[in-house]
C-alpha cells in the first residue's frame, strides 16, 4: 500500500513574492517594446500600453486576493473557477493551462534561454538544425532548451525547499540586474538627441501605411492599435497568478498569497515602466528598417528587437551583446523555475478530482507532485521540438484573458452564492476595480477578435476542444 504524503508548508511571504515576480520577469521586457513601438508609433502611447498592462495586472491580482483567502488550496485559479461556477469550467481552464498556457510558456522561455546561451556558446546556434520534418525541428538549441526544462523539473521533484531556493536566488538576481540596467540606462546611456526627438512626437501616434508612409492614427484606429500592442505587454506581465497554484505549501496562505500578489505585481510593473523610460531616453522611438546605426534603426527596428542590447551598446560597445545575453539567461532560467514549480500543482488538483492522469494526484516522499512535474516536462519538451510554441503563445493570450475575466466574475458570483463564507481579504475597490478589469479586458478581447482573428480564434478553439475531452474523461471515470 502506497503511503499518502502531504504538502509541506514552506513558502513564506518572501518566497511567495519571489514566485510572483520571478514567474513574470522573463525576456519580454528586453524585446517586446520594439513591437509595441511599431504598433503605436509614439513614446507616450508606448508608455500608456505598458502602464495599462500593469494596471490590469494589478487590478486582477488585487481581486484574486479575495479568492485566495477563501480557498487556500493547491490548484488556485482552477479551484476558484470550480467553486464559482462548476467543475466543467474548472476543467476547461486546467485543460488549456496544460495544453498551451503553462507548457507553451515553459517551452517558449526554455527556447529563449537556449537562444541566448547560443550568444555565449556559439555551438548552440539556431542556424544548426540536424533534423527537420514539417513542424519538427531538432538541433543544439532544442537540446539545451529541453535539458534546462529537465534540470529544473528534477530540482523541483526534490521538494519545495529545493524549488524555492532556486526561485529566491534567481528572482533576487534578476530584479537586481533589471535595477542595474535601469541605473545604467538613465545614468550613463541617456541620449539628449533621442530625448529631444521623442519629445516632439511624444503624443503623435502613427502606423506604417501603404508604400511605407507614416499615417497618423486616432480614435478607433488608435484604440485598435493599443489593443493589438497589448498582446506583448500582457504576456510579459503574465504568470503572476502562479502563486495561487501553490497555496497548499504557503505558510498562512490567507494572508501571504494576497500580499504576495500585490507586492509582486506592483514591483514588476514599476520595473517595466522604468525600463521603458530608459528606452525612450536612449533611442528615438521611430526608425528605419534599413538604418545602419542604432539611432537610425530606433526602437522600432532595433536588431532582432533586442532593445536591451541596443541600450547597453552605448556604454559597453560590443560587449553589450554578451552582457545582455547573461541577463536574459539568468532571467529566463529563474522564470521557468517558477512556472515549472507551480504548474504541476494544478494537475495535482485536477487528478484529485479525477479529471487528469491519476498519478499526477500523488505526492512523492518529498511532498511534491513529481508525476505531474514529469508529465508537464514531457509535453513542454515536445512543444520545443514542434517549433509551434511561438504560435501557441500568440493564440493563448486570448484564452488567458477569457479565464481571467471568468475568475474575476467569480468574485461577484461567490459574493451572492456564499455571502457568509469567511473572507480574510476582500477585493480592493470592490465592485469598481473588478468591474473595470472585466470591461477593459473584454474590450481588448473584442479588438483582438476583430483585428487579429488568426491569433484569437485558434485560442478559442483550444478552449472549445476541451469540451468533448471533459465528457470523455468523465465517462471513462464512471466506467472504472
Amino acid at each position: 500500500m502506497i503511503s499518502e504524503h502531504s504538502f509541506k508548508k514552506s513558502l513564506n511571504l518572501f518566497d511567495s513574492t519571489a514566485i510572483v515576480a520571478g514567474s513574470m520577469i522573463g525576456s519580454g521586457i528586453f524585446i517586446v517594446s520594439a513591437d509595441v513601438a511599431r504598433q503605436v508609433g509614439s513614446p507616450g502611447w508606448l508608455m500608456i500600453t505598458w502602464a495599462l498592462a500593469g494596471f490590469l495586472t494589478i487590478c486582477a491580482a488585487l481581486s484574486y486576493g479575495e479568492l485566495a483567502g477563501m480557498y487556500p488550496k493547491a490548484g488556485g485559479q482552477y479551484v476558484y473557477l470550480q467553486e464559482a461556477f462548476n467543475p466543467f469550467i474548472g476543467f476547461l481552464y486546467g485543460w488549456t493551462l496544460f495544453l498551451v498556457i503553462q507548457t507553451g510558456t515553459i517551452a517558449a522561455v526554455g527556447m529563449a534561454f537556449a537562444k541566448f546561451i547560443g550568444v555565449l556558446i556559439p555551438w548552440v546556434s539556431e542556424d544548426v538544425i540536424w533534423i527537420k520534418a514539417g513542424f519538427f525541428k531538432f538541433g543544439p538549441v532544442q537540446i539545451v532548451a529541453i535539458f534546462s526544462i529537465a534540470l529544473l523539473t528534477w530540482i523541483n521533484t526534490r521538494g519545495i525547499q529545493s524549488g524555492k531556493k532556486v526561485q529566491n536566488g534567481f528572482t533576487t538576481g534578476k530584479v537586481l540586474l533589471v535595477v542595474l540596467f535601469i541605473i545604467i540606462g538613465l545614468g550613463f546611456a541617456s541620449n539628449t538627441g533621442a530625448i529631444r526627438v521623442n519629445e516632439k512626437v511624444f503624443w503623435q501616434p502613427i502606423q506604417e501605411g501603404p508604400g511605407g508612409l507614416d499615417i497618423p492614427i486616432s480614435g478607433f484606429s488608435l484604440l485598435a492599435a493599443l489593443g493589438m500592442a497589448m498582446v506583448g505587454t500582457l504576456f510579459s506581465s503574465d504568470a503572476w497568478n502562479n502563486i495561487t497554484f501553490t497555496a497548499g505549501e504557503v505558510i498562512n496562505p490567507k494572508k501571504n498569497i494576497p500580499l504576495s500578489l500585490a507586492l509582486g505585481t506592483v514591483l514588476v510593473t514599476v520595473l517595466y515602466l522604468l525600463a521603458n523610460v530608459v528606452y525612450i531616453t536612449v533611442l528615438p522611438l521611430r526608425g528605419e528598417p534599413t538604418g545602419v546605426t542604432l539611432v537610425d534603426r530606433g526602437m522600432q527596428y532595433a536588431l532582432n528587437d533586442r532593445l536591451g542590447t541596443a541600450v547597453l551598446s552605448g556604454v559597453f560597445g560590443n560587449y553589450a551583446v554578451i552582457i545582455m545575453a547573461i541577463f536574459i539567461v539568468i532571467s529566463t532560467f529563474g522564470c521557468n523555475n517558477g512556472l515549472i514549480l507551480a504548474g504541476a500543482r494544478v494537475y495535482y488538483a485536477m487528478a484529485k478530482d479525477k479529471l487528469f492522469f491519476r498519478r499526477a494526484g500523488q505526492l512523492n516522499s518529498h511532498g511534491v507532485p513529481s508525476a505531474g512535474l514529469v508529465i508537464q516536462a514531457i509535453w513542454a519538451s515536445l512543444l520545443c521540438l514542434s517549433g509551434t510554441y511561438g504560435q501557441l503563445l500568440d493564440y493563448v493570450v486570448f484564452a488567458v484573458l477569457i479565464f481571467y475575466v471568468l475568475t474575476i466574475t467569480g468574485v461577484f458570483v461567490l459574493r451572492i452564492k456564499k455571502p457568509l463564507q469567511e473572507r480574510p481579504y476582500k477585493a480592493f475597490g470592490y465592485p469598481f476595480i473588478p468591474i473595470l478589469y472585466i470591461v477593459l479586458a473584454t474590450l481588448i478581447m473584442l479588438i483582438l477578435l476583430i483585428f487579429k482573428p488568426l491569433y484569437t480564434w485558434p485560442g478559442l478553439g483550444i478552449v472549445i476542444l476541451g469540451i468533448p475531452v471533459y465528457f470523455i474523461w468523465k465517462r471513462t471515470d464512471q466506467k472504472e
